[in-house]
């Protein structure tokens, strides 16, 4: 089945704009999915809707949305409400300005979507503005209603299209300085951030998709075919966990290959009995001359 567009409208930059449509980057259908079943019959259950008071079943088709305003009181919303809602943004996605890309910290993406030409009118201005963004190493951002919900946006080339991310709010993500005013303050010993440096070097290459396999539904896929041909599978060990380390700096040696080299000591001083002995013996040697 081909794959259809979730949102169209139209790309607008100052007086030139063209038409796009946005598809979904991700796929939903390869992931594996469960229900619940009645391990006595065997049958699915079935979710149901009731009244929370009268705890009858409602048909889906005869729900509302509604928003509490006070506690268990609500006020109800149709689609007349909703379409009154509607801004410019709704069919038109102008871009408001431009940033530079590494601005952007990755906890503010959402979802991704890929944006193409909708048809062949407006693919020059399409491709135009694309190279223009990939070669100023800016990106888009703009505003965007999806799902009754007006989302701010980036937009970045990718390959001969770009792609439209979604952008949390603020008040959507849960502030980091009071969970990183733990973290204890001062510089580490330089000499052990020289010897991670060197592992980061060493371990260095380049992003593959096979990189983001999920291991665990692979995994998973293997014990439901086992179960399916009535063969058992056995999981696979734990690697043991690294929480005992004390002595950062060796075990940054030992993870780059490296000994360490023992340490220069100050030559032993000799003992008395050893310094008697080589009296006595220097005494002796005069004596050993007279008789001859």
């Amino acid at each position: 089945m081909a794959q259809r567009p979730i949102w169209r409208g139209h790309l607008r930059l100052a007086l030139v704009s063209c038409p796009i449509a946005l598809y979904s980057v991700l796929r939903a259908s390869g992931d594996l999915h469960f229900h619940f079943i009645n391990p006595k019959t065997g049958h699915r259950v079935r979710t149901v809707t009731v009244d929370a008071e009268t705890e009858k079943e409602i048909p889906r088709s005869e729900l509302a949305r509604g928003y509490e305003f006070e506690k268990d009181r609500y006020v109800l919303l149709d689609d007349e409400d909703f379409a009154s809602a509607r801004i410019d943004t709704s069919s038109t996605l102008t871009v408001s300005k431009f940033i530079s890309r590494d601005t952007i910290h990755p906890i503010y993406f959402d979802t991704s979507y890929y944006m193409v030409p909708d048809g062949e009118a407006g693919q020059d201005v399409y491709v135009v503005l694309r190279d223009a963004i990939a070669s100023s190493g800016t990106a888009a951002l703009s505003r965007l209603v999806i799902s009754r919900r007006e989302r701010p946006v980036t937009i970045l080339p990718l390959d001969k299209g770009m792609v439209l991310h979604t952008l949390h709010e603020p008040r959507d993500l849960y502030a980091h300085d009071t969970l990183f005013e733990r973290i204890p303050g001062g510089k580490p010993d330089p000499e052990m951030v020289k010897l991670a440096r060197q592992l980061i070097e060493r371990q260095e290459g380049k992003f593959e998709p096979d990189d983001t396999v999920d291991r665990y539904e692979e995994r998973l896929r293997q014990v439901i075919e086992a179960k399916l041909k009535g063969e058992g599978i056995k999981p696979e060990p734990e690697e043991p966990r690294g929480d005992n380390v004390i002595d950062l700096m060796a075990a940054l040696k030992r993870s780059l290959g490296q000994e360490g080299k023992p340490r220069k000591t100050a030559a032993a001083k000799p003992s008395r009995r050893k310094s008697a002995a080589t009296g006595a013996k220097n005494t002796k040697r005069p004596a050993a001359r007279k008789r001859a």
